[in-house]
């Protein structure tokens, strides 16, 4: 088989592919990728992820591309997203608000959607400094890696008691719709941060 087209099936395939799989979810930690995390948390309690060593990798996954996308913004500017005006324009605006609430903004920019893509290179064109971004950075990773990867694990273990005697059907149904959810809180998350 190529790919799963179950979720029984899935979760084999990433026990089988551990190393690999653990990298993958180190690239999309380093993405901020929600989603991803959740599903894993999920993961972790079917048994297909070791728990630990998900929230670890995540964690230094998300420090980790913030830490560059900071380095670019410093390096580099604003001038390489002239190119990119939408993307220019949330830099902006992510930098200034990170001006005067750059505590709140590190520990809260992972979660809505359109901020934690650009988040890091508006710090990093900020004046803010490399000592306070790394500390802030690696507390806000660890609690975005602890929390998305402890709710799919939650989520995991309560669709097992609710759906033990149904069918993996539902279970994949429950699922999209945790995830589904969990997309749309991230999207008034984002609507709520760009009102400010």
């Amino acid at each position: 088989m190529l790919f799963p087209t179950d979720l029984a099936s899935f979760l084999d395939f990433i026990r089988l592919h551990g190393e690999g799989a653990y990298s993958l979810m180190f690239g999309f930690a380093a993405s901020h990728s929600l989603l991803f995390a959740l599903f894993a948390g999920y993961a972790a309690h079917s048994g297909a992820f070791s728990l630990g060593a998900l929230i670890a990798v995540c964690w230094v996954g998300s420090f980790t591309g913030d830490v560059i996308r900071f380095w670019i913004g410093r390096r580099f500017g604003t001038g390489w997203l002239r190119s990119f005006p939408r993307l220019e324009r949330a830099a902006q605006t992510v930098a200034r608000l990170a001006g005067r609430h750059y505590v709140w903004m590190i520990l809260c920019h992972r979660y809505p959607h359109g901020i934690r893509g650009v988040a890091g290179f508006a710090y990093g064109m900020s004046q803010l400094p490399w000592s306070t971004f790394l500390a802030l950075n690696f507390v806000a990773a660890g609690l975005w890696a602890c929390g998305a990867v402890s709710i799919g694990y939650a989520f995991g273990h309560v669709s097992e008691k609710v759906i033990s005697d149904a069918t993996s059907g539902l279970g994949v149904a429950m699922l999209v719709v945790f995830l589904g959810l969990s997309w749309i809180l991230s999207k008034r998350l984002e609507r709520a941060v760009e009102r400010r």
